[in-house]
């Protein structure tokens, strides 16, 4: 007699990876998220953390959960997020979520566009120069 044993764990493990998901990236600064959204179920998760415990200020979780609340969507969000600050990193979970949004339903595109979440904000902190003491901030002259 042959008994195989299946552990509940694993189970659940090929569930999900059979389990169908839309993906897409954002950016903000160098900060750079993946979002994964699952039209099953609901919940946000980052870094496997809830949303509620990685971004910790109330600002920062309203900008990452702004493009499913402009929508009304009841999906389940997966994001992993490196680099950057932490409002960098809120901003490219908005980004990535809103281009993971518009791929899962094309009709949202307009009104989220409108509200800027697909765009990436391209603007980055200048280098610092030789010779000055940032970017563009220069010694104090001197006469004597």
């Amino acid at each position: 007699m042959v008994t195989t044993k299946t552990v509940p764990a694993q189970k659940t493990e090929e569930r999900k990876s059979r389990e169908r998901y839309v993906e897409a990236t954002g950016g903000r600064k160098t900060a750079i998220a993946r979002a994964r959204l699952f039209s099953s179920g609901s919940g946000f998760t980052v870094n496997g953390k809830t949303y509620q415990e990685y971004f910790r200020g109330e600002k920062h979780r309203t900008i990452a959960l702004s493009p499913i609340e402009v929508t009304k969507e009841a999906v389940r969000v997966s994001v992993m997020v490196r680099g950057g600050g932490i409002n960098a990193q809120a901003e490219a979970v908005r980004n990535a979520v809103a281009k993971a949004l518009v791929k899962l339903n094309a009709e949202w595109k307009k009104r989220l566009k409108r509200e800027g979440f697909i765009t990436r904000d391209s603007r980055m902190v200048e280098r610092k120069k030789y010779g000055l003491k940032k970017a563009r901030r220069a010694p104090q002259w001197q006469k004597r």
